[in-house]
């Protein structure tokens, strides 16, 4: 499976984590299904956007490049995306993308103009297939000034010059830089070989990115029809709306993931990020996130209640049939929440120790393929932790003192240390183990 990896050269906000976690829990799914799964996300190091970026930071393209390949990466595992297999770098394969370029080129679908090779999209009949588009109609429709070195309007880069300044390496057709389009095709069959199964990303990639990785991988390799010598099966998610409208640079509702974990647990938004259909937009509220929370902590105290409960470790990594029924049917991740609350539910009020065991085995493994539920429950509840002001042997002080009153039947006395500790930040709650107590 190979899926789009970053541009790096910024921070990648909220949307960008979409792609990579509902690739990573297709991945788990796969791991449920396969002895063997090679996963496969790129880091695009070469791009006008980097560049860009240099230009007005003063700093080398590889400083820029280094320092946000190694931020994206801290951020994915918060959100508990485990690093692909395989992470390529597009700068390791510039002389096979040369390669690429040159089978194009003998096989009549690319040319080279003015500097450029370009891929003629006359010459693939299956141009269009994947996104629906007529390339007739498409050419004929083009409003667009078409650049003096394109014979259509549609053609794509696959190599352009550098100017005295920009990054490039030398080619057949001069000092130069692939184009974006080439780096995601010769990565994956350099990683994959070909066809490999499962493509991954975001919808907004499936013109003309997607589009164009199939038409220059079946250029270059003498196919004009079928698509699927490239990748056999497409996936891609919607995209993120912020408060109902679409994330854009112009309306100031670009969001960045470490901004998010600043103030909510990475599993937090990983579940948000899960909360709906891949296919289906998800509208990112405060409330959005504040309803996985609440779902997560509904968890967390279950497992804090069944903590006396051992369970094997080996039997946590099978998935229960009916959760990983519902991922395999194109990754139902509502109907597999809804499974996991039954679970959680029997676990709930299971008597008999035999039952607990089952049931929290069951509950813990199908978390395990959602990504969730990796913490300790303790640390994740707050439960004996205390802000930096308070002091945990007062808090146990007033607890005990609360729980005399309450043997005493004094409950007007224990209703006011409950005030006291409410107003100290501190919440408690009383369990058949006794009173546990977390900062708010």
């Amino acid at each position: 499976m190979y899926t789009c990896g970053p541009t790096v050269y910024n921070y990648a906000h909220i949307g960008n984590a979409r792609p990579a976690v509902v690739s990573d829990l297709l991945v788990r799914v796969l791991r449920q299904l396969y002895s063997k799964v090679t996963y496969v996300s790129n880091i695009t190091d070469i791009d006008d956007k980097i560049i860009n970026a240099s230009i007005e930071s003063g700093e080398p393209i590889s400083a820029i490049t280094e320092k946000y390949e190694k931020i994206y990466n801290e951020d994915m595992n918060s959100l508990g995306v485990i690093k692909p297999d395989i992470q390529p770098h597009a700068t390791d394969f510039i002389n096979e993308m040369i390669d690429l370029v040159n089978k194009m080129i003998d096989n009549g679908t690319a040319y080279e103009s003015e500097g450029h090779v370009l891929f003629n999209v006359t010459k693939y009949s299956a141009y269009g297939k994947l996104s629906g588009r007529n390339i007739e109609d498409q050419l004929a429709g083009s409003r667009v000034e078409v650049a003096s070195y394109k014979k259509n309007a549609g053609d794509f880069v696959l190599w352009k010059p550098s100017s005295e300044g920009q990054p490039g390496w030398e080619s057949p057709w001069g000092f130069g830089r692939p184009g974006w389009h080439l780096e995601c095709s010769t990565m994956a069959e350099q990683s994959l070989g070909l066809p490999f199964d499962i493509h991954g990303g975001g919808m907004d990639l499936i013109f003309p990115h997607h589009e164009n990785e199939i038409a220059q991988s079946c250029g270059a390799h003498n196919e004009d029809k079928d698509p699927t010598i490239f990748a056999k099966y497409w996936l891609h998610n919607a995209m993120l709306n912020i408060d109902g409208e679409k994330m854009s640079k112009s309306l100031g509702n670009i969001f960045y993931i470490r901004d998010y974990l600043e103030k909510y647990d990475g599993e937090i938004l990983r579940l948000a990020l899960l909360s709906g259909h891949y296919r289906q937009s998800i509208n990112w509220t405060n409330e959005t996130i504040k309803q996985s929370q609440n779902t997560l902590d509904k968890f967390y105290r279950l497992l804090h209640k069944v903590s006396d409960i051992d369970v094997d470790e080996k039997l946590i990594n099978k998935c229960p049939e009916k959760v990983l029924d519902a991922l395999c049917d194109d990754l139902n991740t509502s109907k597999a929440l809804a499974e996991i609350n039954e679970i959680s539910k029997k676990l709930s009020s299971a008597i008999e120790v035999e039952d607990k065991i089952k049931y929290k085995t069951q509950f813990l493994a199908a978390a395990q393929v959602f990504g969730v539920l990796q913490k300790s429950p303790k640390k994740w509840l707050g439960i004996g932790e205390t802000q930096d002001n308070l002091d945990s042997k007062l808090i146990d002080n007033l607890i005990n003192e609360r729980n005399e009153a309450r043997s005493s039947k004094d409950f007007n006395k224990a209703d006011q240390i409950r005030d006291k500790l409410t107003e100290l930040g501190i919440e408690i709650e009383d369990t058949p183990n006794g009173t546990i107590w977390r900062s708010k």
